[in-house]
């Protein structure tokens, strides 16, 4: 990937092996912005486990105590009751059978999909196309309710979807480079605490690999993981 100057000059001002502090991360993420548009500020932790084990994937939705700068277009697979109940809490788009025909037409307008157990059969055929994305509902991510109008409503309000890649990486946006730095931190830290409240039993050895943030345009920096407010527990783990 060819990148421009204002990229490049940023790159310049990174040190790509130096660790710093959370504090230190986000303020260099914020001064190194350059583009025109509110960047989105992406957070991307290495884990030390083994994505092919199943009791070793990490997955999992939390809360951003600053929101994430975004709201997120949300679609509900549901129906009588339950249909209006997401469409009262502001879905985006609700339906049953008439969803899943488009969706499997090649609509994806949307960020988050939430189904009911019952429509669970119907929207298991869609796997080929939102699997990929990330876009199954599942129970482990509180996804798949009967509860639809709250999980509406949290996703609407900042609740993030994680989940390890192949390789054991979790990325997420955390905020937007507007964010003052605190909120920005309060993320950060509150999605550290969560990767390491989920850590796997049978995951051994070093657990947080490393940490990087960026913006949407701009290089990343490196987080310290030994110095966020988990340092002790990450430490005993090593």
């Amino acid at each position: 990937m060819k990148h421009g100057k204002k990229y490049l000059n940023a790159l310049a001002q990174v040190d790509r092996e130096e660790l710093l502090g959370i504090n230190e991360a986000l303020d260099k993420v914020k001064a190194l912005s350059t583009a025109k548009f509110d960047e989105t500020v992406e957070l991307a932790v290495r884990l030390g486990v083994d994505p092919r084990k199943a009791e070793q994937i990490v997955r999992g939705t939390l809360s951003l105590p600053a929101g994430t700068g975004k709201t997120n277009r949300v679609a509900v697979f549901a129906a009588g009751e339950a249909a209006q109940a997401a469409r009262d809490a502001g879905a985006d788009e609700v339906g049953a059978d008439d969803l899943v025909a488009k969706v499997a037409g090649g609509f994806l307008d949307f960020d988050v999909a939430i189904a009911t157990p019952d429509l669970m059969g119907q929207v298991g055929g869609l796997g080929r196309v939102l699997g990929p994305r990330g876009l199954m509902p599942n129970p482990k991510t509180g996804t798949v309710t009967m509860d639809v109008a709250k999980a509406v409503s949290e996703f609407k309000g900042g609740r993030v979807e994680y989940r390890t890649d192949k390789i054991g990486n979790v990325q997420l946006r955390v905020g937007k480079v507007s964010f003052s730095r605190e909120d920005l931190v309060k993320n950060v830290q509150a999605v550290l605490d969560e990767l390491v409240r989920v850590k796997p039993a049978s995951a051994k050895g070093r657990y947080l690999m490393s940490v990087t943030v960026s913006s949407t345009m701009g290089p990343g920096v490196k987080i310290d993981p030994t110095r966020t407010r988990d340092a002790d527990e990450v430490l005993a783990s090593a």
